[in-house]
């Protein structure tokens, strides 16, 4: 990506309305090589998903979701959820759930970009040739219907996920009950930042001293 293209890209309206009820603190740039990963899906990328990357990068979301990275990446204790894997997970779900029968899609066409502790996998339906209009796609483990398709974005859907009028939002789209997203601030954390605090017998999600660390080899 170029010095322009990620100019562009972090200063994308969604992310940055974002910014203004989810701190990017503890967030980091990924520095993805979309190139790479473009080919590897043989799609192109929603640039509201681009700038997210540029912004926060892959991580956790009020400890209860997770953004997952495009490309396989190297941690420092464990390796970071990227698409392979949900991806999977959610084209699979999709079969056992009944296929067709239960959403008519191409199967090919689902995308996963993150997951809750539901557990939840939250994908794109990629069918649109422009990915500025791809919907997001809920594979629900515990909702009603099993799976919901929301015309909008994924950074808008994490919008409305965060902000405080959730209960505006009906029906609620994922597992974990909307109290748990009425978080003031909502707050993200870096999966590098998660993973140095492990080591340092820290509470990954808080930061804070973690009454458990001795339990577990550092």
């Amino acid at each position: 990506m170029t010095s322009e293209e990620r100019e562009h890209t972090v200063k994308h309206s969604g992310v940055a309305a974002l910014t203004q009820i989810m701190s990017p603190e503890h967030g980091a740039d990924e520095q993805v090589d979309w190139a790479a990963a473009e080919a590897t899906w043989h799609v192109r990328f929603p640039p509201d998903y681009k700038a997210f990357m540029a912004v926060y990068g892959g991580g956790s979301i009020n400890d209860e979701a997770e953004v997952l990275l495009p490309l396989p990446a190297r941690g420092i204790q464990w390796d970071p959820g990227d698409m392979t894997g949900e991806t999977e997970n959610a084209r699979y779900g999709w079969e056992m759930e009944g296929g067709r029968a239960a959403l008519d899609v191409d199967p090919g066409h689902i995308l996963a970009w993150g997951i809750t502790s539901g557990p939840d996998i939250l994908c794109w339906l990629t069918e649109d040739s422009d990915p500025d209009r791809w919907p997001v796609l809920v594979f629900g483990r515990h909702t009603n219907p099993t799976f919901t398709i929301h015309t909008f974005g994924m950074v808008e859907f994490l919008r409305r996920l965060v902000r405080k009028d959730h209960d505006r939002w009906s029906p609620w789209p994922i597992s974990i009950g909307g109290a748990v997203w009425n978080c003031s601030p909502a707050t993200f954390v870096h999966w590098r930042v998660e993973q140095l605090r492990w080591k340092a017998g820290l509470d990954p999600a808080t930061g804070e001293p973690d009454p458990h660390a001795d339990m577990f080899p550092r």
